[in-house]
């Protein structure tokens, strides 16, 4: 039995961990990496044909997207999750292939014009059908057997709706262990869900790292922080522009200022429009309803019992179309405008920001982590100019970070929560390269426990605890080559129909021999076209 590290080692985002074992292979997690590379990460061993079961702590892209490409690529397995986490990620992952085919199509006029190759997506639409066919959703707490000598339980993260901590038992020639791995462990008393479950005991843990170095500071007054900023800025004539992702944070967002029209908090801005711009937000806020009460904390159950929708207020507004879109910047009312993607990667967010940030009275509110090297983070730090779709664009307007709003727990929340699982050995992921190094001495002292931040290749025996594979720790170069990368892509997939080759071939045993005789023949005709 072992635990090979693949993605979001001294990185934030891309989680991917492989486990070997009972002869099965299994991925927790699978996610795109947003925002600039620090390090390369290693390739899977194996191709995604052989990947037995994918197991999701939970449906944001960063450790979801690229299960659909892996899909695409061979493998046709089952993949567990939550209810919750079925629902938000079928949304999502639905529509990360419609921006993956917009930018196939976008890269594809400028190849055309430049006579360079043309870009392939990641995956397309009909592949993400494919992979939601292959969800497989449980409850919190149930034992699920996976295979045989390995079985899974769910516990709530309190990051996200249906997040989870995922819990590995396994026995193998006689030894069990458990691994438990975090996913994203939430912060506290936050809009809507449960705070994160006590945690289970393990043996080994994963533990995410992305506020490892710092606290949120005193329980902050959310509702008072935002209707504050809301109140300074559209009393002022601008608009609040706020970035958020569009699953989880827009929908605490709607929570608070549902709160604020409820009790008049911004009373000289009147009955202030709020648009949502993100189509993906919307359709996720449909799925925040009755049907899933059991993921939402005392009090959310409460005003949906009363028949109160707990994200909803009047003059809340929807631009679902471009079109719509457009017009919310055309329009000269103050108002507030939430749109994705919360680091502002992406979306249309950036064209809010474009007609935004250059004026004086309008502000810009950040409620979530912003990672290095992305827009978000550079706003953030004081940025003077940015440039937006070729142009540059003075930063004029006010910048704004609402203190302790994060869907992440901090490094006291952390290290009370490795307490709970009282592991032997913790490993230290999905956090930023020095912060993950600092986490893990931390949780050495703090802890007395033995702790590392692994880079991607790693490779621990669970049996014995001992490291048996070195990473080659490579720092990445600048962005990556597109066409290196989409050839490589092609060669996984011809990697992947020759695994699959294999197990016909192996199916097809006890056959009739002319029926074998016909296959054989077939195979050796295309090896002999293809042979050099």
């Amino acid at each position: 039995m072992r635990v090979m590290f693949i993605g979001a080692n001294h990185e934030v985002t891309g989680s991917c961990t492989l486990i070997e074992a009972c002869g099965k292979k299994i991925l927790v997690d699978c996610g795109m990496e947003q925002g600039p590379d620090i390090y390369e990460n290693c390739e899977l061993p194996v191709v995604p044909g052989e990947i037995d079961a994918v197991c999701l702590t939970h449906a944001h892209i960063d450790h979801s997207g690229k299960i659909p490409n892996m899909v695409a690529n061979g493998f046709s397995g089952k993949i567990h999750m939550t209810e919750a986490t079925g629902k938000l990620c079928s949304i999502m992952l639905r529509d990360s292939a419609h921006i993956q085919e917009f930018e196939a199509q976008w890269r594809n006029r400028k190849a055309k014009r430049s006579g360079e190759d043309q870009y392939t997506p990641l995956y397309t639409p009909e592949d993400v059908e494919k992979t939601v066919r292959l969800f497989v959703t449980h409850n919190y707490e149930d034992t699920v057997r996976l295979f045989d000598g390995i079985k899974i339980s769910f516990f709530d993260a309190g990051h996200l709706l249906g997040s989870s901590n995922i819990l590995f038992e396994i026995t193998e020639d006689g030894v069990t262990k458990t691994i438990l791995f975090s996913g994203d462990v939430g912060n506290l008393n936050r809009p809507l869900i449960k705070n994160p479950q006590t945690p289970p005991h393990a043996d080994y843990v994963v533990c995410e790292s992305t506020y490892g170095d710092r606290t949120h500071g005193p329980a902050p007054d959310y509702v008072g922080q935002l209707a504050q900023v809301i109140d300074e800025t559209l009393s002022g004539g601008g608009n609040l522009v706020i970035p958020a992702f569009a699953v989880g944070r827009t929908q605490e967002l709607l929570y608070l200022i549902r709160v604020i029209k409820e009790k008049n908090l911004c009373p000289d801005c009147g009955n202030f429009p709020v648009y949502v711009d993100s189509p993906l937000a919307i359709e996720a806020t449909s799925i925040y309803s009755s049907e899933v009460a059991e993921y939402f904390d005392d009090e959310t159950v409460s005003l949906l019992e009363k028949g109160i929708n707990p994200i909803s207020f009047p003059n809340l507004r929807v631009a679902v179309s471009s079109e719509e879109s457009t017009a919310i910047n055309n329009n000269p009312e103050p108002k507030v405008i939430i749109s994705a993607s919360g680091m502002c990667e992406a979306g249309r967010i950036r064209h809010h920001l474009k007609h935004n940030l250059w004026r004086r009275e309008c502000a810009v509110l950040f409620c979530g982590f912003q990672c290095e090297g992305t827009l978000g983070r550079r706003l953030i730090d004081g940025a003077a100019m940015v440039k937006l779709f070729g142009d540059n664009i003075t930063v004029r307007a006010r910048i704004y970070n609402l203190n302790g709003f994060s869907g992440h727990a901090d490094r006291n929340m952390l290290l009370q929560w490795l307490r709970e699982v009282d592991a032997k050995q913790i490993f230290i992921n999905h956090g930023e390269d020095a912060v993950s190094t600092e986490f893990a001495l931390t949780c050495e002292s703090e802890l007395n426990t033995p702790a590392i931040a692994p880079y991607s290749g790693d490779v621990y025996d669970l049996a014995s605890g001992e490291c048996i594979e070195k990473a080659r720790i490579i720092r990445a170069e600048g962005k990556k080559d597109f066409a290196t990368k989409r050839a490589k892509d092609v060669f996984d997939r011809l990697l992947s129909a020759v695994a699959r080759l294999k197990r016909v071939a192996e199916s097809l045993k006890g056959s009739s021999n002319k029926e074998l005789a016909k296959f054989t023949d077939q195979i050796n005709n295309l090896c002999d076209k293809y042979e050099k």
